[in-house]
């Protein structure tokens, strides 16, 4: 996998979420964020070292369930599954190596292509 760079419009079920067994970072924002847009940059940087880790990015808004069911409140938020269950969350990044860290708690050190 790689880092994706388009919101998903349509959002995934909760219940669909909860069965990924893929390590998988869960992107919430939208594409005209000004936080979300100056977050890319990191998580290109941060995914570079992590790609078997799959990336889904949700756009986000009033009435949405998904980012309701994980309290999402600021953009991007950024949630960190392993087997589907939350590990970590990076809200607002403002480096790379928040999103490193986290990425390294859903990765094994076998798929990463470089130590963190």
């Amino acid at each position: 996998m790689a880092m994706t760079r388009i919101f998903n419009a349509v959002e995934p079920q909760r219940d669909e979420i909860d069965a990924l067994s893929a390590p998988t970072v869960l992107e919430f924002g939208t594409p005209w964020c000004g936080f979300c847009q100056a977050a890319q940059p990191l998580l290109q940087i941060a995914f570079s070292d992590f790609p078997a880790v799959q990336h889904i990015k949700i756009e986000d808004g009033s009435g949405r369930p998904l980012g309701r069911s994980f309290k999402v409140k600021l953009w991007p938020t950024l949630i960190f599954l392993d087997a589907g269950q939350e590990v970590a969350r990076v809200v607002r990044p403002i480096n790379a190596a928040a999103i490193t860290q986290a990425l390294a708690q859903i990765s094994p050190a076998t798929e990463r292509t470089s130590a963190a």
